[in-house]
């Protein structure tokens, strides 16, 4: 019970925040932090149990009839992860309260916040397939209304519908490679799925689960060629940025990737299709991240990099590799949203974020300053430092590869060359030099804006100079559940003089020269062309799909939508006849042996007076005639109902055939007469149309009736009228007592089109009174002049 109100207690939170905001004051976020801080002190009970090899499982029966529970599973890597969502949580509450105080939706934005802390804890404690699905898509809907929560400025709009549009069009990519999933292994559960062992990987829809379920990993973690809406989306407010876009929702996939990982890792088309793409995606985004003045820029393309090198390790998937990995979640977590906050609080101290306007900030917000060095000696890898750490884990998983270690080892080489010179960006020009005339003017921020920035750079302090505390607690149980196996890891902060301590003194070195050459490197011609076509390039892109997806959409409703009846019914025909005389050609046509001297002579008289009535409707000109002769057919049908033992069918036909005759002669009497023209090559098309269509019908019939008879409803319900419903008229009790729902809608339907065609008449009695006032009052003034 208690992990169900772990889950949801974020929610609740979410639906009193709108309420009780006005009555924190200045305290509200500090007082809301309390509850992502209570979840993190419930997680962390669990973690002596985990870390002994124990894991939890809760179910509640949700739809049992789709074997769709409720349920949640804490094993050593929900736990890992849950713990990083709620424990960041707290802090970027308190954060968002002092950097929104004061704003007139306060409560609202609160309120989007915790619904979506509630939606990542619930993703990755959640232990069904759809459940998990329903969390996926309840934090896109958060990061939709957290993005767009400026929504009177069209910019903000459009990154919200952007980032919604890209991530949902993964998530239902994500839906049908669970469902793929579900088929293979016979199972909802995922804590089921991942003791399946082979199975998904000798399945034969093994490729195409691969593939959904890292479309929705890949748009969800911003990897290429997916990566335009991440940059976009920094036009949300920062305390939306240091927590979507760090620790939490571009974590998502990278967490889908990991979760399943035991069942769909191993094959080459993991390996290259996941570390290629991640590998790709770090490189490119670390050197894209050097064109940018914007301090959330730089952090956007940063933060694509780090989700890239998450994204490679978790494809090249060895032990070494899935523990850099699980280190580098929590070095980037720490750092970047520490980075986000300081970005957020010198934005709210200057509003300026233009690294080339800033200067001299160190005199102005000292504490802020500390948090930022500390935080970018982490992101750049220097010793003693957690990032450190974590760099010097990815080259030795990149250099002990079997295969490509060469490529794999230079791409993170080269990005994190790029890592290292944007640390020294965001360190050295928004705070060192000179005061200016902009950044004079700065405030010291509140104790709600440093805080964060201050307890994460600790911890990236304290974990770089003891980093053996997270082995046993933390990474070994995180880690066995990644590999499906027990791990025992062990960190240190010296491993002696190696190949990867090497390569980090190369990667620094070359990082500090990238940092002096920025400037003239940015503004050259390669780097301009590089941020224009894998840039913007993308985004325009994104455009143009959208504008292409609009114009067909536009086009198609013009030719569908045309407004003439006539095409209507000739589209719905000609479908049917295409669609159905395909299945005929495909599967064969096997129809029942017919003998003319079955048919009885009253079946020949109305046989002769429906084909005769249709027939009819094709030389008659007058109106009247017409609607008679389409009677003579319906009520001649009516007829064959009766014959055939249907008299409640065939009283239902009389009442509406009677009614459309008298309504038809009705309307037709009050039109004027007029001189239709139909064109022989019309004649010829509606004829060849009406055969085809009744051919298709004719056969479609005679392959009904060959099938077996099978009607387990109609005695179902002979079987239960009486006891059930106690009714003996079978019809009426399944129009009123087990279809009474179906029956009610059609009455609402009927009810509501009868309201309207009243509505219209009054309306229209309305207006010709109105014209007949007009006129006498008209004709009045004409007398007295």
């Amino acid at each position: 019970m208690g992990i169900v109100l772990a889950v949801f207690a974020g929610f609740a939170l979410a639906l009193l925040a709108p309420w009780i905001t006005g009555a924190t004051g200045r305290l509200t976020g500090w007082l809301y932090s309390l509850v992502p801080a209570g979840i993190t002190a419930y997680l962390a009970t669990y973690v002596a149990p985990v870390a002994a090899g124990e894991t939890t499982r809760v179910a509640y029966a949700w739809v049992p009839g789709l074997n769709v529970d409720l349920s949640f599973y804490v094993d050593g890597l929900s736990l890992f992860f849950a713990l990083l969502i709620t424990g960041i949580g707290t802090l970027i509450f308190i954060y968002a309260g002092a950097y929104l105080r004061g704003h007139h939706h306060l409560g609202r934005f609160f309120s989007y916040l915790s619904m979506f802390m509630a939606a990542m804890v619930g993703l990755v404690l959640a232990d069904n397939l759809f459940t998990f699905y329903i969390f996926f898509e309840l934090t896109s809907f958060a990061s939709f209304v957290l993005i767009g929560f400026n929504h009177d400025e069209a910019a903000s709009r459009r990154a919200a519908w952007q980032a919604l549009l890209v991530t949902k069009a993964g998530g239902l990519a994500l839906l049908v490679g669970f469902l793929l999933m579900e088929q293979a292994t016979g199972t909802l559960q995922i804590s089921a799925i991942l003791e399946t062992g082979d199975a998904i990987r000798e399945h034969g829809f093994y490729t195409a689960i691969v593939l959904l379920v890292l479309a929705g990993a890949f748009t969800k973690s911003a990897q290429f060629p997916f990566y335009f809406w991440l940059p976009n989306a920094m036009q949300a407010p920062t305390p939306v940025s240091a927590y979507l876009h760090s620790a939490t929702m571009v974590k998502a996939g990278i967490y889908v990737m990991a979760r399943f990982h035991p069942v769909l890792a191993g094959p080459d088309l993991w390996f290259w299709l996941v570390g290629g793409i991640g590998a790709f995606t770090m490189l490119l985004s670390a050197w894209l991240a050097l064109q940018y003045t914007d301090l959330k820029g730089i952090l956007a393309y940063t933060t694509i990099m780090a989700l890239g090198a998450l994204t490679m390790l978790l494809g090249l998937g060895t032990e070494t590799a899935l523990k850099a990995c699980l280190v580098f979640v929590l070095v980037h977590a720490f750092y970047k949203a520490a980075l986000f906050m300081v970005a957020g609080a010198i934005d709210h101290g200057v509003h300026e974020r233009d690294i080339t306007k800033l200067g001299g900030l160190r005199a102005k917000m000292p504490i802020t300053f500390g948090a930022t060095v500390v935080a970018c000696l982490s992101m750049a890898g220097i010793p003693l430092f957690f990032g450190f750490i974590g760099k010097e884990i990815i080259y030795e998983a990149t250099l002990h590869l079997d295969q490509a270690a060469l490529l794999f080892t230079g791409a993170a080489l080269l990005a994190n060359v790029a890592l290292v010179a944007s640390a020294g960006l965001l360190a050295i020009r928004p705070f060192m030099g000179p005061l200016n005339d902009l950044t004079s003017h700065a405030h010291r921020p509140d104790a709600g804006l440093w805080v964060g920035p201050a307890v994460l750079a600790v911890f990236s302090l304290g974990l770089g100079l003891a980093p053996w505390l997270l082995d046993n607690a933390i990474l070994a149980p995180s880690l066995g559940a990644l590999m499906g196996a027990e791990a025992s890891p062990h960190l240190a902060i010296w491993h002696g003089f190696n190949l990867p301590l090497g390569l980090s003194a190369v990667t620094v070195a070359l990082g500090v020269g990238t940092y002096f050459a920025w400037e003239p490197m940015r503004q050259s011609a390669p780097f301009q062309s590089l941020e224009r076509w894998l840039g913007t390039g993308l985004d325009n892109g994104y455009d143009h799909t959208i504008n292409g997806l609009l114009a067909t959409a536009t086009a198609q409703t013009n030719f569908l939508q045309n407004g003439y009846l006539r095409r209507y019914i000739a589209t719905i025909l000609v479908t049917t006849v295409v669609v159905v005389g395909y299945a005929f050609g495909y599967y064969g046509f096997e129809g029942p042996v017919l003998s003319m001297m079955d048919v009885a002579p009253y079946e020949w008289v109305l046989s002769a007076l429906i084909v005769g009535g249709a027939l009819a409707t094709l030389f008659l000109r007058a109106r009247i005639a017409l609607v008679a002769a389409l009677g003579i057919t319906g009520f001649s049908i009516a007829l064959m109902y009766l014959m055939y033992g249907a008299p409640d069918l065939a009283m239902t036909q009389f009442l509406i055939e009677t009614l459309t005759v008298i309504l038809f002669v009705l309307v037709l009497a009050a039109l004027p007469t007029l001189d239709e023209v139909v064109s022989v090559g019309h004649r010829l098309r509606d004829g060849v149309l009406a055969i085809a269509t009744g051919a298709t019908v004719t056969m479609l019939m005679l392959a009904v009736l060959n099938q077996p008879f099978q009607n387990p409803m109609g005695e179902y319900y002979m079987q239960y009228s009486y006891p059930e419903a106690l009714g003996r008229n079978v019809v009426n009790t399944i129009l009123v007592d087990f279809r009474a729902l179906d029956t009610l809608g059609e009455i609402t339907v009927l009810l509501i089109a009868g309201f309207g065609i009243y509505s219209l008449l009054r309306l229209k009695r309305s207006e010709t009174t109105e014209q007949i006032e007009a006129s006498r009052a008209s004709e009045q003034v004409e007398q007295l002049s």
